[in-house]
């Protein structure tokens, strides 16, 4: 609902009137110790635009899933993105992931943080943990993990930037592709919400999560694969920082590569990077 609020007000600064409507997904719905599988955040707002029940949704990118529905397009990533970041969060508050005591656990959700933290710290110990941002905020506060780790930019998102005791630089935690961006659908053959859309949208943002969407895509993983990617556009150059880990942290690779701000050049990019990953990825996928 906030991200939602974001880009309705987008809009409205744009002359246009818009209403939000609450629509419950599988990932609201689930248990909260049932692990997310793929789309739960995102099938029921698709199948909303499909009904014609709401023109427009607004997604996490780092959720939707590769293939596209048929009947629907992304027709804007707007600016700005945030902090495309992973975050740690403590009980007590004032830690690093470097100054956590051995032997504390962590909770996540995700393979990727999960694979990237234990590589890092392999004296830690991995806790699955699931539910929304204020759910695990909770279950940390009740004494159920000693440490969550969590995407940066929903904290910021929701206010509780406070939280974070120590947000993870790239090169230790690779962000997962397209986290701390929007990802606005309409329906494809909507050509005035579509055209109205693209005032939002921002070419740069849009390049750099195709970017590192083609790496996860490269891979054959999913968006639950333990692949992460960040692309940096700017100053007609694209750095892309790319990697995968095993689950248990028994094996990482982070890549650095840079090449040229044209789509194709960008592409090239990550299809490189997640050539050179595939092995290991292909081991760590469902």
């Amino acid at each position: 609902m906030m991200q939602s609020d974001l880009v309705a007000g987008m809009l409205r600064r744009q002359g246009h009137q818009v209403e939000l409507v609450t629509v419950v997904t599988d990932g609201d719905r689930r248990p909260i110790d049932l692990s997310p599988g793929v789309g739960v955040f995102v099938t029921a707002l698709e199948q909303s635009l499909l009904d014609g029940a709401v023109d427009v949704a607004v997604h996490s990118a780092k959720d939707v899933p590769l293939a596209m529905r048929d009947g629907l397009v992304i027709a804007a990533f707007p600016a700005p993105r945030e902090d495309p970041r992973d975050a740690l969060c403590t009980t007590r508050g004032g830690h690093t992931l470097d100054t956590l005591p051995a032997g504390v656990t962590f909770g996540t959700d995700s393979p990727r943080r999960a694979g990237f933290v234990l590589s890092h710290r392999p004296d830690l110990v991995h806790q699955p943990i699931h539910g929304n941002v204020d759910t695990r905020l909770r279950r940390l506060g009740a004494g159920e993990v000693d440490a969550l780790v969590l995407a940066a930019s929903g904290l910021d998102r929701l206010g509780s930037s406070g939280r974070i005791d120590h947000r993870l630089a790239p090169e230790v935690v690779p962000p997962a592709p397209g986290q701390g961006i929007l990802a606005v659908q309409c329906r494809s053959d909507d050509a005035e919400v579509r055209g109205l859309l693209e005032g939002i949208d921002n070419p740069d943002i849009r390049l750099a999560v195709r970017t590192e969407r083609r790496v996860l895509e490269t891979t054959g993983g999913s968006c639950r694969a333990p692949v992460g990617a960040l692309a940096l556009v700017g100053g007609g150059r694209v750095h892309l920082l790319a990697g995968a880990a095993a689950p248990d942290g028994s094996e990482r690779r982070v890549l650095s590569l840079e090449g040229g701000t044209t789509e194709a050049e960008a592409l090239r990019l990550a299809e490189e990077a997640g050539a050179q990953l595939m092995n290991m990825v292909v081991q760590y996928v469902a």
